[in-house]
C-alpha cells in the first residue's frame, strides 16, 4: 500500500488557506487532496452560475430597515453576462426608466449590491456587512435605498449613480471566486459616478468575508475612504488608503496613557 509522504512545510498550513504542503503518494497527490481540489473547483463554478436569490436578499435587507430598489443590466441572462462583460456595465431599458423617476433624489453615498461573479458572496456577506456599516458610518451615508443589481459588473454602479445623482457610489459585488474563496465580496468606491469612469477612478476593498477581511474591519475602512473621498474630491489612484494609520495612532495613544 502506498504511504503518504508528509510535506515538511505542513505546519505552514495553519496560517493560510492556500494549497501548500499537500504531501504526496509516490509521484502523485494524495487522494484526499485530489478530492478537495475537485470540491473547491465545484464550489467556485457554483458561485458563478447559481442565480442570486433576489427575494431572500431583499427580505434580509428590508428586515434590517433598508429600503431597496431592483435593477437589471443589459445582459438578459447569465450566459450573455459571461460572454458580454460590456452589457453587464449598462442598465437595461426598464431599469433606466425606473431610476429616472427617482432622479430628483440626492445621495451622499449610494449603496449598490450586485451579484457579480459570485452570488454566494452576496448571500453570505452583503447583509452582515451593511449591518456593520450602519454601526460605523454617519447616518447621511445610509439614507438612500440599497440598489440590488442583477447580472452586474462593477461599472454598472456608475450608470446607477449618475441616474440617482449620487456624489459617491459604493458597489458591493461578488468577486471572481478562487479555489479557497468562492464567497469573497468586493467593494468599489467611485466619486462622481458616470459611464466614462475607469478602474483607475475607483478604490477597492477586497476579500470581505469572515475568513478574509471581517465585516467590521471592512466597514471601518469603507467609512474612512468615503470621508476622505468626499473631503478631497478624489477616488482611485489619487486617494491612498491610510485607515490603518488611525488604528496605529490610536494604539500608540493608549500605550502612552
Amino acid at each position: 500500500m502506498p504511504i503518504v509522504t508528509v510535506d515538511p512545510w505542513m505546519e505552514l498550513r495553519t496560517h493560510t488557506a492556500a494549497r501548500i504542503a499537500l504531501g504526496r503518494t509516490g509521484v502523485s497527490m494524495p487522494t484526499h487532496e485530489v478530492l478537495r481540489f475537485g470540491y473547491a473547483h465545484a464550489e467556485a463554478r457554483d458561485a458563478v452560475y447559481t442565480p442570486l436569490d433576489e427575494d431572500a436578499l431583499r427580505e434580509a435587507l428590508e428586515g434590517d430597515g433598508w429600503t431597496t430598489v431592483t435593477v437589471h443590466s443589459a445582459a438578459k441572462d447569465r450566459s450573455t453576462y459571461l460572454a458580454r462583460p460590456d452589457l453587464g456595465r449598462q442598465l437595461d431599458g426598464p431599469s433606466e426608466e425606473a431610476l429616472g423617476k427617482q432622479a430628483s433624489s440626492k445621495h451622499e453615498v449610494l449603496l449598490v449590491v450586485g451579484d457579480g461573479l459570485s452570488s454566494a458572496a452576496i448571500h453570505r456577506n452583503a447583509a452582515p456587512f451593511l449591518r456593520a456599516l450602519r454601526k460605523h458610518a454617519p447616518a447621511k451615508f445610509c439614507k438612500g435605498p440599497v440598489v440590488i443589481a442583477r447580472q452586474a459588473r462593477v461599472a454598472l454602479g456608475d450608470a446607477i449613480g449618475e441616474k440617482l445623482g449620487a456624489k459617491l457610489v459604493a458597489v458591493l459585488i461578488g468577486e471572481r471566486p478562487g479555489l479557497s474563496s468562492p464567497d469573497s465580496l468586493g467593494i468599489y468606491l467611485t466619486l462622481d459616478p458616470r459611464p466614462d469612469r475607469t478602474d483607475a477612478d475607483r478604490n477597492c476593498i477586497s476579500n470581505v468575508r469572515p475568513e478574509g477581511l471581517p465585516h467590521d474591519a471592512a466597514a471601518k475602512r469603507m467609512v474612512w475612504l468615503c470621508k476622505e473621498a468626499l473631503r478631497l474630491g478624489k477616488t482611485g489612484v489619487e486617494l491612498k488608503e491610510r485607515s490603518d494609520l488611525l488604528e496605529i495612532e490610536a494604539q500608540a495613544g493608549k500605550d502612552d496613557s
